[in-house]
């Protein structure tokens, strides 16, 4: 017979943000408690609300399978004497497993006998089982805990009531010092106390006190109700932002949506102050025009914990809210507009981004020595140019602007908004607004050459100069974000499709930057460690942005431990191994390279290929076929046509090794062959290291 166990943590209201990682979590730990405890079930559906953590297990057992074990005890040579009497090692061991000598049996392990007996463990009853739960709730972990009272254990917060009940049975137990039982909270202001009188009924008795405790079901109705809302009033629904939703969700319990409005005044205000003063701050929808222009329009929509009641106090209260919030928006943006970029510009100097690595305005300078390099990589035209070097020399300037103290999150934007309407040409203040992208690792990428640029260098600089200090991220220990930098740097260089050696890059980098002695030698010493944390993100992305599912291990080791350090074509060389993989001639090529790849490192490098030495055709044919095979390389980057050169000369490759002896006992005969061996090597290792490869 299977039960329904339900299991409810009642809390003091919990960050929203944090509540859906949780339920998961209590999840996770309640499966492998289970599993751990033999105790099988169908299902676990979970129920979360600001106040309540909760779940609920369908299908579960009634009781333990039978257990029987063979349990090894001492060896036979200890187990008995020379007579074949059981000595008291033996006679302890069955009587410690609850059995007798009669029971004894002997089994060979590695070469040694061994006594066993049989050890039978009769299944417990779920609900003697069930109690030990105790242990998947105090276990859990928080970004941010507290205490409560003068108790010394820590939760996300002060636990108020729990609910454990096995159909209509209380399983009983105590979790910081509360005990479990029946009674569950409905809403704090549109409900009450009510007994369970069976654990299959807690959603619907929640319904009935005002709380939707299926998380996606409140999402639903949030999602329907502002549909209808829109729908009626000819407004775009803006349910785009799904952080937003999302947080909405877990702000309450019994959603109603309603709608309220704004003095016209303050869509002056740039719409991005708008929506950050909105949803960031107050949580609620912007609404815009449903119709090709999209307009911002004066009115607001936000959800409330609770039903209708005396919803037009409530409109007017949000309402009120919101204007003290916009009239410090319009108030900091029109003090901005007063204030002269270099003004601006000038103030970076008196800001620091570090103690070691100077102000603001010293990081800016920087990012325009290096912006100027990657200009040259990326073939900007002179009015590109032009605005990348006006960009390079302003676009932080918002940092120290009223608005972006205020809003931090319109750090860029603003800046872009405020150099346009100051007379910057649009190329510089769509740069400006592009800087900071990406800002994760599938967030979108910068639409300009210039933005691309521009936010490069910021990246590169970053990571660099970090480096240079030694503040290499260790294990999660990641303060300065130098991950997601070197994320975004390789993403944006992936996305751009321009070669060029990163190493050569940080070289000139390094001899162009204008930094003291010190930073100076930190940069040279740290290059390799930034050339590898970056090919560590390579690594990542090719995972992530496959359609396949991702590169296959061997495929992205063999590319990244290529002798070039061109990260587009590394992507290639990956994506073009990965789609040739399966043909039928990828085994044979592969196999080809590689027996010269094992036997090419017992080349001398000083020893160079003569062709007096060949001794037979097949010789001639390989020199011949690698040299157009290095033509092919020279006049091409696409790996592709690289593969397909490697193809070709592979069955020349299997023709040489057939017809010759490399290991010849003439010595020039051998070392001859072998640095042909070893010029192909020299090859095949710019494409890929191919000897990591796995050959089905």
């Amino acid at each position: 017979m299977n039960h329904t166990f339900l299991l409810e943590i009642g809390l003091e209201e919990m960050p929203a943000k944090i509540i859906d990682p949780s339920v998961e979590q209590l999840k996770n730990n309640v499966e492998s408690f289970l599993n751990e405890a033999n105790l099988s079930f169908e299902s676990i559906k979970l129920f979360s609300t600001p106040r309540r953590l909760a779940l609920m297990i369908e299908g579960l057992a009634e009781v333990q399978p039978d257990d029987v074990q063979m349990v090894k005890g001492p060896a036979k040579k200890i187990a008995q004497d020379a007579e074949g009497n059981w000595s008291k090692a033996a006679i302890g061991f069955t009587k410690g497993q609850g059995a007798s000598t009669d029971d004894i049996v002997f089994k060979e392990v590695k070469g040694v006998e061994y006594i066993f007996v049989e050890k039978f463990t009769k299944g417990k009853k779920a609900v003697e089982v069930l109690p030990g739960i105790t242990a998947c709730i105090t276990s859990m972990n928080f970004p941010v805990s507290m205490k409560w009272h003068t108790h010394s254990y820590r939760f996300i917060r002060p636990i108020h009531w729990i609910v454990a009940m096995l159909d209509q049975a209380v399983v009983p137990f105590e979790v910081f010092n509360v005990h479990s039982g029946s009674i569950t909270q409905g809403h704090r202001f549109l409900g009450k106390e009510v007994q369970l009188t069976h654990a299959s009924e807690y959603e619907h008795i929640l319904e009935k006190q005002n709380v939707i405790a299926d998380r996606e079901k409140r999402k639903s109705t949030i999602v329907n109700q502002i549909t209808d809302l829109c729908q009626e009033k000819g407004w775009k629904v803006p349910l785009d932002n799904k952080e937003l939703l999302n947080e909405v969700t877990d702000l309450v319990e019994y959603p109603t949506v309603f709608f309220g409005s704004f003095n016209e005044d303050y869509l002056q205000v740039p719409e991005a102050a708008l929506e950050v003063s909105m949803a960031d701050h107050q949580r609620y929808f912007p609404v815009r025009k449903q119709d090709d222009t999209q307009v911002f329009l004066p009115y607001f929509i936000a959800v409330r914990n609770g039903s209708e009641d005396q919803i037009d106090t409530v409109i007017k209260g949000n309402e009120k809210v919101l204007a003290a919030r916009l009239a410090d928006a319009k108030f900091f943006y029109q003090e901005d507009q007063k204030i002269s970029i270099e003004a601006c510009v000038d103030k970076l100097k008196r800001v620091s981004f570090h103690e070691k690595l100077g102000s603001l305005y010293d990081k800016q300078e920087r990012v325009s020595v290096i912006a100027q390099i990657l200009a040259n990589e990326f073939d900007l035209s002179k009015q590109e140019k032009d605005a990348l070097n006006r960009a390079s020399e302003i676009f932080k300037f918002d940092l120290v602007t009223n608005t972006v103290i205020e809003f931090t999150k319109l750090q860029g934007k603003i800046g872009a908004i405020l150099a346009k309407e100051k007379g910057e040409k649009e190329l510089v203040g769509d740069a400006i607004s592009e800087q900071y992208l990406p800002s994760s690792a599938t967030s979108e990428l910068p639409s300009t050459k210039v933005g691309t640029v521009l936010s490069l260098a910021d990246k590169l600089d970053t990571l660099i100069m970090f480096f240079a200090i030694g503040q290499v991220p260790t294990g999660s220990n990641d303060p300065f974000a130098l991950r997601r930098q070197a994320m975004g740097i390789v993403r944006m260089i992936e996305n751009s499709g321009r070669h060029f050696s990163l190493k050569n890059l940080m070289n000139q980098i390094e001899e162009a930057l204008n930094i003291n002695v010190e930073l100076k030698a930190g940069v040279a010493q740290n290059q390799n460690l930034v050339l590898q944390f970056i090919k560590d993100r390579i690594d990542q992305q090719m995972q992530l942005s496959n359609e396949s599912g991702g590169i296959p291990f061997d495929i992205r080791q063999a590319v990244l431990k290529a002798d070039q350090d061109d990260i587009v074509f590394t992507f290639d060389a990956a994506l073009t191994l990965n789609k040739n993989k399966d043909t039928a001639d990828y085994k044979a090529t592969i196999e080809a390279l590689t027996r010269v790849l094992n036997l090419a490192d017992k080349a001398s490098e000083e020893i160079l290929v003569s062709e007096e030495l060949f001794e037979k055709d097949s010789e001639k044919n390989l020199y011949l076929a690698v040299k157009q095979t290095k033509n092919i390389f020279s006049h091409t980057i696409d790996a592709n046509k690289r593969y397909q050169a490697l193809k070709e000369l592979s069955p020349t490759i299997d023709n040489f090794f057939e017809g010759n002896m490399v290991m010849a006992n003439d010595e020039k005969i051998k070392n001859n062959r072998l640095a042909m061996l070893k010029s192909i090597k020299h090859l095949l290792i710019t494409f890929a290291d191919l000897s990591q490869l796995l050959i089905k």
